[in-house]
């Protein structure tokens, strides 16, 4: 839509002006056009997706807990793996916390029960958000109850570029809690 904008803009406004000015008004539109067609060509395929996920299925539960760690500990997150509950990691950074959850996360079909429990350990570790990973369906029951508890939910092609990048990579160590004001 952007490359099509600034050709009509091109088109309409050399018909007033020279040709360059013209080119220079359609100029955002056209940064916009490059910029959404690189993010495309770069866009991994469905097939790569498909690919990835499947690899994710084959994880076992200690490669995807090491995978997330990993993905998580990358973007600055403190992460602590949590042994009860409803939640898996227990993610920090600053001031904000959020609580990961994917015990269930080879199911074919998430109903909205695991959200539920998500939701109440949130409330119970005062966290600031959720995040639910499933690499199979989530029901439309549940997607609205995400959506209306504000729970992210990562699966498809943001849990396989989340895990896949870290396909064959060694645990990173875990770094000690810091508390403190």
């Amino acid at each position: 839509m952007s490359a099509l904008a600034a050709i009509a803009i091109i088109a309409l406004v050399r018909l007033f002006v020279p040709e360059i000015y013209a080119v220079f008004a359609a100029l955002p539109f056209i940064v916009i056009a490059v910029y959404v067609g690189w993010k495309q060509l770069s866009a991994p395929s469905a097939a790569t997706i498909a690919k990835r996920l499947e690899r994710v299925r084959a994880m076992s539960w200690d490669e995807l807990a090491n995978a997330l760690d990993q993905a998580y500990g990358r973007q600055g997150y403190e992460v602590e793996r949590l042994g009860t509950g409803a939640a898996d990691f227990e993610l920090v950074q600053g001031w904000k916390k959020t609580l990961v959850a994917c015990k269930r996360w080879k199911a074919t079909r998430t109903g909205i029960e695991p959200l539920r429990e998500l939701d109440a350990e949130r409330k119970k570790r005062e966290a600031h958000e959720a995040v639910y990973v499933a690499s199979g369906e989530v029901t439309e029951q549940a997607r609205t109850f995400a959506r209306e508890r504000n729970i992210k939910l990562v699966q498809g092609a943001e849990l396989a570029a989340l895990v896949s990048a870290n396909s064959g990579s060694e645990p990173r160590e875990a770094k000690p809690r810091k508390f403190g004001l």
